[in-house]
C-alpha cells in the first residue's frame, strides 16, 4: 500500500461527518496493517458517574482496528462485520489514544485487534472486529481524497 493511501483514509476519517458531530480533538495516524487515533477526553464523554462512557471507548477502538484493516485494502469501503470490546479501567481525563493492528486477511474477511491506552500508558479497554470488503468504491464523494 501507498503512503498516499493511508493519508486520504486519514482525510476521510477526519473528515466524516460523525467526527465532526462527536470530536474536535481527535487525530490519526495510518501505516500498512496499523492505525493509532488519539483524543483529549473531555467532560462531555462522561456518563453519570463521571468517567468516559463505553459507547466512546467502543468508538475509538472500531476506529482503530477499521482503518488498520483499511490500510491494506484499496479500492473499496471496508465494514465492520462484529466488534468485540472488553472495558479494564475508568478513564475521566486526559489524552488516550487507541492502536489497532492488523491481526488476519483472509479474501474475504479481515481481523484487527485494538487496545485503549491512557495518558500513562496504561491499557483500558482493548478488542477484535472482523471486517469485510464492501461495494462502496473509495472515491472523494466519500472523502477518500
Amino acid at each position: 500500500m501507498t503512503e498516499t493511501h493511508f493519508q486520504k483514509l486519514e482525510r476521510m476519517y477526519l473528515g466524516a461527518k460523525v467526527q465532526k458531530l462527536l470530536f474536535e480533538t481527535t487525530t490519526i495516524k495510518i501505516s500498512e496493517g496499523e492505525a493509532v487515533v488519539g483524543l483529549t477526553v473531555q467532560d462531555k464523554y462522561h456518563h453519570a458517574a463521571d468517567a468516559m462512557h463505553g459507547a466512546i471507548y467502543f468508538k475509538l477502538l472500531d476506529d482503530a482496528a477499521f482503518f488498520a484493516a483499511s490500510s491494506v485494502i484499496e479500492g473499496v469501503f471496508v465494514l465492520t462485520s462484529s466488534f468485540n470490546l472488553n472495558l479494564i479501567r475508568p478513564v475521566s481525563s486526559g489524552k488516550i489514544r487507541a492502536v489497532g493492528k492488523l491481526k488476519s486477511q483472509s479474501k474475504n474477511m479481515i481481523i484487527a485487534e485494538a487496545t485503549l491506552f491512557n495518558e500513562d500508558g496504561k491499557e483500558v479497554a482493548f478488542g477484535v472486529g472482523t471486517f469485510m470488503k464492501s461495494r462502496v468504491e473509495l472515491t472523494p464523494e466519500i472523502g477518500y481524497k
